[in-house]
């Protein structure tokens, strides 16, 4: 579209009405148009002097590069021109090697140059210092300073650029070395001299106020020359398993060198303190001179070393400014050689290297403990020598061996022992449950065990003998346990008799107090050994152990070269989780306390058959209906049915053994179980199927009543009539006279009493009415309700009266069974028991 097309297009746009026409609106459309037309024009005139404007930069631009251009040319030319000329090359390639190999020899001349003044001035400091130590060992010591300061900058150099001097930092490492012996020599010879003044190592030397400033002068000077090399030792922060040692200070060394002399002399040779079964010897020769200089130590060492040190950050460390830190750091380097030397030998003898260990823990532990001694270590506290010879020396694993060989052998000579599956009814409470006395010995055993791993620093070897050893025992001896009561399930049971294996006797004899003892062995020690190991959880050793754990547990993958897997399936579930009621044993643990659990669950079994076998004859008699001529007064004296002996045999001979074994709250437990038998056996084949006469009721009465006396003279008071309760309220209910009344009453609680003596046991508290305290939930009921007294206020209640309640509705039923005192019994319940009565049963 052309001009002429727009102008066209936009008069259309404008002049569309006759109105548009106007002279007012063709003034003003112009107006606007010329407006327009001037922004138009102004805009063309800016962006051509723009245009202008860049032509001419770019036309400078390109002249400036063109003459860049032209001086790089030209100054090529002369390098060229200059590269030919020295290196006599026909081509620059051929120049520029041979010009770059005449630079890499100026820059080694360089080097050297700069060699050669170093050397130059390592030398004239040598030579000073050595000529000045001719006339006055103090002032040698200002130039050795600028030698070793020199030589820790080299050092340093030599680190950043990769090791590229190492002869030019052996050079003057050697000279700084054999200027600082001789100034070292120096300044303790005249430490050694006032020392000999002093009659030193005499253990009650002192220093006389003539020979003090000679004193502090001789041990600072040797101060003086060690300081520059303490303030560049950072011993304490070491890589993982390889802490640096603190150094020994120079006038502690010299105070040291006549001990060390003297300990070498007792403890290397053939003189008789040098034993190599005693290490205690030499490790009590340590501890002894502690003792015999801390006095000179603390009086004449401690006060220099404060005014030596103070203001600096070396004051900060106890090994430096404390004397006796100082003191103990000089004395432990003859300890490592002679530990050094004698761990070789006693190699291969494992109780000699095992006594060694533990020797040099507990000198540790007197270290630590009783001089306050930490290496400088900070918080992380000083290791011990058996912590450097364990991990830094590699000795833990050949260690370890021996003590788990040690522990083994022991653990095989408990279990071989004669004695080792004995009942120990000595070594505990009287109430508590037995263990065997194999058991109390494995304990014993494990709880050495720790005392002998308790000292170590590392935990990783704590927990490789918490698991390697102690865990160990402890699956053991419950694989023992397990064995002893499998076997003993093989022959009690029917496979045992049909395989052969045992023979009738023996087996009832199993069946029997000697099957129960048997049984009652594995569960004391389960049961011993799952307190023991709770009980250690609690143990402050434990704990940390625990704690520790915890913590790497859910910062690695891997604890002490085991995964945290497997870490948590010896020691709890519950190590690397968020909770935090779990301990070391808990696996372990869980593990006895299911074993205990099985045995009472089979002693119960076992009671229970027996009960069912012996009340077996009892079950199928059947004189309750026919018995007569007995009155409640006459029925206190019956004998119990001759049927009831094997019970109650079996009861008072089981009951006796148990009653001495197990505690009173398992023993409680089992006798419960074996009274609710008695009682389902007795409701189920005696009181719900026979119909009772009030003499066969009585004697019922009798036979339950002999029941209750053996059981609570083994047991307790009223176990037995907590257990026998249902069977108790049936006799009752089914014996009630058949008149009532305060005579029928006063009878028969003169009966009561008349009976009372001291063989009833618990039978003679229900009678009287007595409450008995009893750790069950059981609640006892009132006395007279298990005496034949159905009495309710001074009105004993008869059988036709009690018939006529029971049998009204379920409201009178309530009534009259809670006036009897039958909480137990059910309104169906008893109405079925009393139709059982003769005179009703029409």
């Amino acid at each position: 579209m052309d001009d002429t097309d727009r102008v066209a297009d936009y008069l259309d746009d404008k002049l569309q009405t006759a109105a548009d026409v106007d002279t007012a609106s063709l003034d003003a459309l112009l107006a606007r148009v010329t407006a327009q037309q001037l922004v138009l024009k102004q805009q063309l005139d800016a962006a051509q002097r723009d245009l202008h404007d860049a032509k001419h930069a770019a036309h400078a631009r390109h002249a400036r590069l063109q003459h860049t251009a032209t001086d790089f040319r030209r100054a090529q030319a002369d390098i060229d021109q200059r590269l030919l000329v020295i290196t006599a090359s026909d081509t620059s390639d051929d120049a520029v090697p041979r010009f770059e190999a005449a630079l890499d020899r100026l820059h080694r001349l360089d080097v050297a140059g700069g060699y050669v003044e170093l050397l130059t001035e390592v030398d004239i400091l040598s030579t000073h210092a050595h000529t000045q130590l001719r006339t006055s060992s103090e002032a040698a010591l200002a130039p050795y300073k600028q030698l070793r300061s020199l030589h820790t900058r080299l050092a340093r150099l030599q680190d950043a650029a990769e090791g590229a001097a190492p002869q030019l930092l052996h050079h003057v490492d050697t000279i700084t070395r054999a200027l600082r012996t001789n100034i070292l020599d120096a300044f303790s010879s005249d430490l050694d001299r006032v020392l000999k003044k002093i009659h030193w190592p005499t253990p009650a030397a002192t220093i006389p106020a003539a020979l003090r400033e000679e004193w502090e002068t001789a041990v600072v000077r040797l101060l003086d020359l060690q300081t520059p090399e303490l303030e560049g030792v950072d011993y304490a922060t070491g890589p993982g398993e390889r802490v640096k040692l603190p150094p020994v200070l120079f006038p502690l060394d010299v105070l040291v060198q006549p001990l060390e002399m003297r300990f070498r002399y007792h403890f290397e040779g053939d003189k008789p303190t040098n034993r190599i079964d005693r290490p205690e010897y030499f490790l009590a020769h340590i501890t002894t001179l502690l003792n015999d200089y801390s006095g000179f130590v603390t009086d004449h060492v401690q006060p220099v070393l404060l005014s030596h040190f103070r203001g600096t950050h070396l004051a900060l460390n106890p090994v430096y400014i404390d004397a006796m830190s100082a003191f103990v750091t000089a004395l432990l380097p003859m300890l490592r050689a002679k530990i050094g030397a004698l761990l070789p030998k006693v190699a291969g003898q494992p109780q000699l290297l095992s006594h060694l260990m533990h020797e040099v823990m507990s000198f540790d532990t007197t270290i630590r403990d009783t001089w306050g001694y930490d290496g400088g270590y900070g918080v992380d506290g000083w290791k011990g020598l058996s912590w450097e010879f364990l991990v830094q020396g590699d000795w833990f694993g050949r260690w370890l061996q021996v003590e788990k060989d040690f522990a083994l052998a022991r653990y095989q000579s408990i279990v071989e022992a004669t004695d080792f599956g004995d009942l120990d009814y000595e070594s505990v409470d009287p109430k508590a449950t037995k263990p065997t006395k194999g058991a109390i010995r494995v304990n014993d055993l494990l709880e050495t065990i720790t005392d002998r791993y308790r000292p170590l620093t590392s935990f990783s070897q704590k927990l490789t003998f918490l698991i390697d050893i102690q865990i160990a025992i402890f699956d053991k001896y419950h694989e023992k346990l397990l064995s002893n009561l499998e076997a003993y399930l093989t022959m009690t049971t029917a496979l045992g008799r049909a395989m052969g294996s045992v023979s009738k006797e023996e087996q009832e004899r199993l069946l029997g107090v000697e099957g129960l003892e048997r049984l009652c062995k594995t569960y004391g020690s389960a049961d011993y050994l799952e307190k023991a190991m709770r009980d250690w959880s609690d143990d402050v050793f434990f704990l940390d152990i625990w704690e520790g754990l915890q913590d790497r547990a859910r910062q690695e993958h891997s604890i002490g070269g085991r995964t945290v897997a497997d870490v948590a399936e010896r020691t709890s579930k519950t190590v690397g989780g968020d909770d935090d009621t779990g301990a070391l044993f808990d696996e372990t643990a869980l593990w006895y306390a299911r074993l205990r659990d099985r045995s009472e669950k089979i002693i119960v079994d076992t009671l229970n058959s027996n009960v069912r076998e012996a009340l077996r004859p009892y079950r199928h008699i059947n004189p309750w209906a026919t018995l007569s001529g007995s009155t409640a007064s006459a029925s206190a004296n019956l004998s119990p049915t001759a049927e009831i002996d094997p019970l109650v045999t079996h009861l008072s001979s089981t009951l006796g053994f148990l009653s001495r074994a197990l505690a009173s709250a398992p023993l409680r437990r089992i006798t419960r179980a074996v009274l609710a038998t008695i009682s389902s056996l007795l409701w189920d084949n005696v009181l719900s199927r026979y119909r009772f006469s009030t003499a066969g009721a009585a004697q019922l009465h009798a036979d339950l009543a002999a029941i209750c006396r053996i059981v609570n003279k083994q047991v307790g008071p009223g176990v037995a009539e907590a257990g026998l309760r249902r069977c108790l309220e049936g006799a009752q209910l089914v014996g009630l006279p058949v008149k009532g009344g305060k005579d029928q009453a006063a009878r028969t609680l003169a009966t009561a009493e008349e009976q009372d003596d001291g063989d009833n046991g618990g039978w003679n508290a229900w009678v009287a009415g007595d409450d008995v305290d009893d750790d069950d939930d059981d609640a006892a009921p009132p006395g007279n309700a298990r005496t034949g007294d159905t009495s309710f206020g001074d009105v004993a209640l008869g059988l036709w009266e009690v018939e006529k309640r029971l049998f009204a509705d379920n409201q009178s039923a309530r009534g009259v069974l809670d006036e009897l005192g039958l909480d137990l019994l059910t309104e169906t319940e008893a109405r079925a028991l009393l139709r059982r009565r003769v005179e009703l049963s029409g």
